[in-house]
């Protein structure tokens, strides 16, 4: 599945912050993880890596004099060296636990993850206590792998306001690089939101040290005359999900071997309403789970309660929410990263190598990398 997030960068329309407790959308985690699921996290984190090896450093001038006089450009953070991460309104931190499950500790040291929904924060740690094995032994020993890869303890999940890091932070603790993903930076609906938000990122931040940040492309912007409905399905099958590249009713490609329902995804409808003077759009988002029969949900885990608790007799979950977003344009980035003490040093219009922001048929998302000056 690989096209799915083209249908959902989009934008809204009031002046408040996201809501404290990170609104009903966020409170089901398992829906929104299967929404996404067919994001390859691993690829992805492959490529923000990269990115951070090539753009992070101590002194941009000594290093373009060095790879003039024959040299290495100086990094203040390179592959040789392990990375602290810092992954912001994390949701269900499938990215910092595709990288610690991916990585060795000699490359990535350890990752913090922070959100402000205390329902995806419970999600997200109970996902890395399966996945990255149990917790060290109160006597130092070996991780007991707990059938994940023995990492447990180089993952925190905090919950936390991303305008507020530096609240969360460790006495003294710095980050290599920090990730801003999936559009999240869109919550910041005023500049004041955004400035607070990389500043406060910024000191937490080693010097040289990278922000990416995923956001929409900034087309979406400009293509708001009318709000348009965007959409995708998710079939449902044991131990995972089936594939689905199109954005049609045939329920998926798959041969429905092993299917036990399917999740509608809504993330923008033609009603929505668009302020072009602020650039945001009350985004209604829309979550509904169908099972073909509730006895044949696999019950191995505590998210199914939460699904079956909301599930009607029919078999359906449906969670429904208006959100507003805020559209960015790449010059309020680059000009917002000015302020807070970041330089834009590099853009591409997907977490792809050779997708150019300017493409017109591949870019439709605007990644942004910014480093701490």
């Amino acid at each position: 599945m690989k096209s799915k997030s083209k249908s959902k960068s989009s934008s809204t329309t009031t002046t408040t912050a996201k809501p404290p407790d990170g609104g009903v959308i966020y409170s089901f985690p398992p829906l929104y993880d299967l929404a996404f699921g067919y994001r390859d996290y691993a690829d992805e984190v492959d490529f923000l890596l990269r990115l951070h090896d090539e753009h992070s450093g101590t002194d941009a001038v000594a290093g373009v004099a060095g790879a003039a006089a024959g040299g290495e450009e100086r990094r203040s953070s390179s592959s040789s060296t392990p990375l602290r991460l810092l992954e912001l309104a994390a949701g269900p931190a499938r990215h910092s636990l595709a990288a610690l499950m991916g990585h060795p500790k000699a490359r990535i040291d350890a990752i913090t993850a922070m959100d402000i929904s205390v329902d995806m924060v419970d999600y997200g740690t109970r996902n890395a206590d399966v996945e990255l094995g149990s917790h060290a032994g109160d006597d130092g020993g070996e991780y007991d792998g707990g059938g994940g890869s023995g990492r447990r303890d180089d993952f925190n999940y905090v919950r936390g306001d991303m305008r507020r890091v530096g609240d969360y932070a460790n006495d003294g603790e710095t980050f290599d690089g920090a990730w801003l993903l999936l559009g999240s930076m869109q919550h910041l609906l005023t500049n004041d939101d955004a400035i607070a938000c990389l500043t406060s990122t910024h000191s937490v931040m080693k010097h040289g040290g990278t922000l990416i940040i995923e956001l929409p492309h900034p087309r979406e912007t400009f293509r708001m005359g009318e709000c348009t409905t965007n959409g995708w399905t998710v079939p449902l099958v044991e131990g995972g999900t089936v594939d689905d590249d199109d954005d049609d009713d045939d329920g998926g490609d798959g041969d429905g071997e092993g299917e036990y329902g399917e999740l509608r995804i809504v993330w923008g409808e033609e009603g929505d309403i668009f302020d072009p003077v602020t650039q945001i759009r009350q985004f209604s988002i829309g979550l509904e789970l169908k099972v073909n029969d509730i006895d044949d949900i696999p019950k191995d885990d505590e998210d199914t309660s939460l699904l079956l608790s909301r599930m009607k007799a029919d078999g359906r979950t449906n969670v429904r929410e208006i959100v507003p977003l805020r559209l960015y344009t790449m010059q309020e980035i680059d000009a917002l990263a000015r302020v807070a003490g970041f330089e834009l040093v590099a853009k591409y219009g997907a977490l792809e190598e050779d997708v150019s922001i300017d493409d017109e048929d591949e870019a439709y998302r605007m990644v942004c990398v910014l480093r701490k000056k």
